[in-house]
């Protein structure tokens, strides 16, 4: 009677243990962007630079534009007006999720500074101990990875992904 009662409150408090850390912990997010609750895309680097110079550089709270519920950040005042002429131009491909992780069909936050442009589309990457993502998607062949992105991302866009 008594470890029977005792496996009962220890499945309950395990239970609510998961729940409380399901909630807590695990904040969803109902967007399919890559970014925390502050909403700044590309944690603050400016896609611009991406793009037009082919460099990650850290954007300026002084020059920032909104954009389909997100805040970019930019080096300068030519490159925000750069970006409101054009935004759609600079969003990176998959939400800016790691475009070798959803080729995979997983999306995991990238690394800003780890970052390819390709055909004017901007493709960035998680930086992993393991590997470079990076190396390998270019060794596989990144237009067979895009051509796979592009396919997993029409599904994977609408599901509720889970971050830090």
């Amino acid at each position: 009677m008594k470890s029977t009662m005792s496996i009962k409150i220890r499945k309950g408090l395990l239970a609510g243990i998961c729940i409380l850390l399901f909630s807590l912990g695990m904040k969803a997010q109902s967007h399919s962007y890559s970014t925390d609750d502050s909403m700044i895309a590309l944690e603050g680097y400016s896609a611009v630079s991406y793009m037009d110079k082919g460099k990650a550089e850290q954007g300026k709270r002084a020059y920032k534009a909104s954009y389909d519920g997100l805040t970019y950040y930019f080096v300068n005042q030519n490159q925000l007006k750069s970006f409101q002429n054009n935004p759609r131009k600079y969003q990176p491909q998959y939400g800016g999720w790691c475009a070798f992780a959803v080729s995979l069909g997983g999306k995991y936050r990238p690394d800003p500074e780890s970052f390819r442009v390709v055909n004017g589309k901007l493709y960035l990457f998680t930086v992993n101990p393991e590997g470079d993502f990076v190396k390998v998607w270019e060794k596989e062949g990144s237009g067979k990875h895009i051509a796979q992105a592009n396919k997993n991302w029409q599904s994977m866009k609408k599901f509720k992904t889970f971050g830090p």
